[in-house]
């Protein structure tokens, strides 16, 4: 008898328990968070490593002791007779899990269990085992809590989770293990006289998986590396006999399991794995929009999958309203059935609008996973009204859309606001860019609580495709909060997918997913308008250009020079594509320079200077930080000396609360400082004026 340890994911644990006590009777089985340690036999073992449909390792311990310092953990790994284990000329590996405060790296705990090993053998033989990471003759596992340490052989060698059958999988493979529990926890297993369908199959696991329970196959029985295979005391013809045994034990499979998907390609996939799993014949595989199956036999059964989570912000707009139809095509097709569903995202799977009768933890990998169960009753099979037709939200947007149509027909613009947090539950703004819609969710105020503006933004977006007639793979959502220095032009993505839109006469390029802002400011589009109004045969300087959108409208309205200056590189670079997009001709300069230092020592001279700073900044290429209010004076007074005599700068920013220093900038030589902020406003911002500021100043 030895002491075994089996470990699983998080959230397993309690039925990796019930499993391995219905594996290996009479055993006392010992629970801790991912892992079940009991006392048991080298059969037992062997029997774990390929009946277990949950595990992920099974250790069979050769050391337990102190691991309070470098020394006592070398001397911990010393007191185990290496020799009655391996051969020198063998290879071996150490996993070591966890750190203490005297291990504080993994990879240095697993050199003194490695250091421990290779001395005793050339001390005692002179000779010793190379180490080898993958699929080494012995790997060693060591697990470090607290003070203490736990060595032993891993039994299984690599993850039990893979089964040898699986060549390819989609993006985000469900592990078979996981798939296993889901199959458990759905009841299925217990029930395996009923059909089984999974409606998002991807590449097969859950079809695969029950396959193998329905034919009672050993989930291990395809796997060729074990790490006891080399061990000294790996008794062979015990692990033949198991084996052998298994393979009488199959029988097989007599119910309908279904698998489909609308990916064609990943259909493909599961039919490869299934069929070197060797259960080919046994599961029913289809290309199908889930929002359109409906079951293939009359009985009804249990419906198990895991469908896309929407881990990453832009993936929830395409899959709020995909849930939304789930959830409708489940009541009109699946009565009857109990459904099982695994998702990162609880909330998306209350958009179905199904009560659930149970719902379980579990880790898919590193994500913290929810299986929630329902069962297809009458209840929960009634329909719901049609979406958006009564709802507060979708009413105030369709309000504001026909409010606004007369007005964008007029206009020679294709991007406008159309909504700007006008109810206090839903805190968004929303901005058309073409045939895309940008949803931007300010923080939420201390009287809404963070689960209720999860809630808001998930109606949103629920709603935005049906009002609107926008494809969700055409809304992009953004998390907008107060931002700083660095985050202000924070990537978010990596897509580099770029859009030209227009607004009066111009081109301009705009990014909808990759950065916080697009690079557009909309609420300006009056000001630049303005500026073109202005600078016609006049040489032109745009400080802290952000994309350049003024630099376009100040050339297209006849501009004898254009200066760019902006810190930037990423921001310059855009700002030349705008320029040539618009086939602008003439003197134009870009500048890569903190604006702030940069205008003190600048000897040019310009006749109009617009200026748009940040609010705040303190970006590692700026010497110092930037401040709106307490620095615009100073940067106003650099401006000053920049303009020719009748020179006029335009200054704008939008801190809230900002207060232009009038007086001082009188003294610096300004006239005419006037307050324009009111014809900078557009139509579709008339609801929030405070939205910036503006004025102009001449010299």
């Amino acid at each position: 008898m030895n002491q075994i340890i089996v470990t699983t994911s998080r959230g397993l644990d309690e039925l990796l328990k019930a499993e391995i006590e219905a594996l290996c009777p009479d055993t006392a089985c010992r629970l801790s968070p991912g892992t079940v340690t009991f006392t048991g036999t080298l059969e037992q073992a062997y029997t774990v490593c390929l009946w277990s449909r949950l595990a992920n390792r099974v250790i069979w311990v050769l050391a337990e002791g102190k691991c309070d310092s470098a020394e006592s953990l070398y001397d911990t790994a010393s007191s185990v007779d290496w020799q009655q284990h391996l051969r020198a000329s063998d290879t071996l590996s150490v996993q070591f899990n966890g750190t203490n405060h005297a291990i504080k790296n993994s990879q240095f705990g697993a050199v003194r269990i490695k250091d421990a090993i290779v001395d005793q053998f050339m001390e005692e033989l002179d000779q010793r085992p190379s180490v080898e990471k993958k699929f080494s003759d012995f790997p060693i596992w060591a697990r470090v809590h607290r003070d203490n340490v736990v060595i032993g052989l891993d039994m299984s060698g690599n993850s039990l989770h893979q089964r040898a059958y699986r060549s390819k999988t989609g993006e985000a493979p469900l592990k078979e293990h996981v798939a296993c529990a889901m199959l458990i926890r759905s009841g299925w297993t217990a029930n395996t006289d009923k059909p089984l369908t999974d409606l998002f199959c991807g590449s097969g696991t859950i079809a695969i998986e029950a396959a193998y329970i329905a034919r009672n196959i050993a989930p291990g029985i395809k796997r060729s590396y074990w790490g006891f295979s080399r061990w000294l005391q790996h008794n062979q013809p015990l692990w033949d006999k198991i084996n052998d045994d298994a393979l009488a034990a199959q029988k097989p499979c007599d119910i309908r399991i279904t698998a489909t998907d609308i990916d064609r390609k990943l259909i493909n996939i599961a039919r490869t794995n299934a069929d070197q799993a060797g259960v080919f014949k046994d599961i029913h595989f289809d290309s199908c929009d889930a929002l359109k199956a409906e079951p293939q036999v009359k009985e009804a059964g249990y419906l198990v999958s895991n469908p896309p989570y929407g881990e990453r912000l832009g993936e929830l707009t395409d899959l709020i309203p995909t849930f939304s139809e789930l959830g409708k095509q489940l009541k009109a097709a699946w009565s009857g059935w109990h459904v099982s569903l695994l998702s990162s995202n609880r909330d998306l799977l209350r958009m179905m609008k199904l009560r659930s009768s149970k719902d379980y933890g579990m880790n898919n990998g590193k994500l913290e996973c929810r299986l929630v169960n329902y069962v297809m009753d009458e209840d929960n099979c009634r329909q719901f009204g049609s979406d958006g037709v009564n709802h507060e939200f979708a009413n105030r947007l369709k309000k504001n859309l026909k409010k606004l149509k007369s007005w964008v027909k007029q206009q020679d613009i294709n991007c406008y606001r159309i909504y700007d947090a006008d109810l206090p539950d839903y805190n968004v703004a929303i901005d058309v860019y073409g045939d895309w819609l940008v949803v931007q969710e300010y923080a939420p105020p201390k009287t809404i609580s963070e689960d209720k503006a999860r809630r808001r933004l998930q109606e949103v977006l629920l709603h935005l495709p049906a009002v609107t007639g926008t494809n969700p793979k055409q809304i992009a959502l953004k998390v907008r909060s107060q931002q700083k220095g660095k985050n202000q032009y924070e990537k978010m993505d990596q897509k580099g997918d770029r859009l030209t839109v227009y607004e009066n006469g111009a081109k301009l390029l705009v990014n909808l997913t990759d950065y916080l802002d697009t690079g557009l400011f909309l609420d300006h589009r009056d000001t630049r308008k303005l500026v073109s109004q202005r600078v016609k045969n006049k040489d032109v300087l745009n400080l802290f250009s952000y994309t350049g959108s003024v630099s376009v409208h100040a050339a297209l309205g006849g501009a004898r020079s254009v200066t760019t200056v902006d810190m930037s590189k990423t921001y310059l670079d855009w700002a030349k594509d705008n320029m040539t997009l618009n086939k602008v001709k003439g003197a134009n300069a870009f500048i890569q320079a903190d604006c702030t230092t940069w205008l003190k020592t600048h000897p040019g001279k310009y006749d109009f200077i617009f200026i748009d700073p940040p609010s705040f900044s303190n970006s590692k290429r700026m010497q110092d930080t930037f401040d709106v209010q307490r620095d615009h004076v100073a940067l106003l007074k650099d401006a000053f000396r920049c303009l020719n005599d009748g020179g006029e700068v335009m200054f704008s920013n939008n801190r809230r609360g900002f207060k232009l220093d009038t007086d001082a900038l009188a003294g610096a030589g300004y006239k005419d400082i006037e307050d324009i902020t009111a014809k900078t406003i557009p139509e579709d911002f008339a609801r929030h004026a405070n939205i910036h500021q503006c004025w102009t100043l001449k010299k």
